[in-house]
């Protein structure tokens, strides 16, 4: 594995809340719409484990998307979050809400996202990642450019991120996998 800069590390270090953006981010930002005008998605399985495998660490999950879409709603219960906001289209509203229900900084935050209205959320967060394939501009204001694209494993690697800064990706390792 292949894991970012010592400076990001150290951030990643203090994470309690990681919050993904959904569109581009946990999807390569592609929407089907089928016959009857209902929206599917296609997420990365290893992206989800990944998830899963943070939140067994105790670092919180987070979803703030500016769409409102029940594929989503349905991937993020089968993954254990509750921490999640559809239909935000101005975005701040909802990562302070989050703030305020888990008593937290924004500096314990980690934020992942890939268009101009992850911004504004990028610039408090304590770690701001941008997917690879993200628009030039979040990929230049990102303290962190994933190897991968959005929907591609870009949400794992931020995972492994964080809990090889935590010093918890060996056990998470050995407890699935008894490697």
């Amino acid at each position: 594995m292949t894991f970012p800069p010592n400076t990001i590390l150290e951030r990643a270090k203090h994470i309690k809340l990681l919050i993904f953006d959904v569109d581009g981010v946990l999807t390569d930002g592609s929407i089907i719409i089928g016959d009857n005008g209902e929206e599917y998605k296609t997420f990365n399985a290893r992206d989800g484990h990944g998830m899963k495998l943070l939140q067994f660490t105790g670092v919180k999950i987070g979803i703030i998307t500016g769409r409102t879409c029940q594929a989503v709603s349905h991937r993020m219960t089968s993954l254990g979050i509750d921490l999640l906001y559809q239909g935000q289209q101005m975005k701040m509203p909802a990562f302070e809400a989050m703030l305020t229900q888990l008593s937290l900084t924004p500096q314990q935050c980690a934020y992942v996202g890939d268009d101009w209205v992850d911004l504004s959320i990028m610039e408090k967060v304590g770690l701001a990642v941008a997917v690879a394939d993200a628009a030039p501009l979040v990929r230049e204001k990102a303290d962190w450019i994933t190897p991968s694209r959005g929907g591609r494993g870009a949400a794992r690697e931020v995972c492994e991120c964080i809990m090889h800064a935590q010093n918890t990706l060996a056990d998470q390792i050995e407890r699935h996998y008894s490697i």
